[in-house]
């Protein structure tokens, strides 16, 4: 079964309105013990640093949610296989993805994925810039969001 294209705008808003988000984030680290991070474009935590990642689709299983996201975020598709998980989180934000005062809720299925793995091409739709961070540096940022700083603690 392959995933539907994603919503509408004012179908999205609604979904958000109501139900919670199921995502993939991925922790990519290189072979220094860094982590990629981007700075956001769009809300919600726009203008914060925060891994790559991405929605599940409806009728979308987990392993070609994977190869999408990867694909989507980090310019090359990647197995989950090649993956390991971190955990599940939530992240809660105020406002929506308009900038709008509905809130968001994702359930997060946070992966760690090694960096040799990956032809890395992130592009620049979701984040204006990337860098490298160490744990240490990702805690200790007020930049970098909170729901990304989770992921070290």
């Amino acid at each position: 079964m392959s995933a539907p294209p994603p919503l509408a705008v004012g179908d999205f808003l609604a979904v958000v309105r109501h139900a919670p988000l199921v995502s993939i984030d991925l922790v990519v680290v290189d072979k220094e013990g860094r982590y990629l991070v981007g700075r956001r474009n769009n809300p919600p935590a726009k203008g914060y640093w925060f891994v790559p990642g991405g929605r599940i689709r409806k009728n979308e299983p987990l392993d070609a949610a994977f190869r999408r996201i990867t694909e989507a975020e980090l310019g090359s598709s990647i197995e989950r296989a090649a993956s390991s998980l971190l955990g599940l989180y939530d992240h809660f934000y105020e406002e929506d993805f308009t900038g709008g005062d509905a809130g968001t809720h994702y359930v997060v299925l946070a992966h760690r994925l090694d960096a040799a793995q990956a032809d890395l091409r992130p592009p620049d739709e979701q984040h204006s810039a990337y860098r490298w961070v160490t744990a240490g540096e990702a805690l200790t940022d007020a930049s970098v969001h909170p729901n990304t700083q989770a992921y070290f603690r």
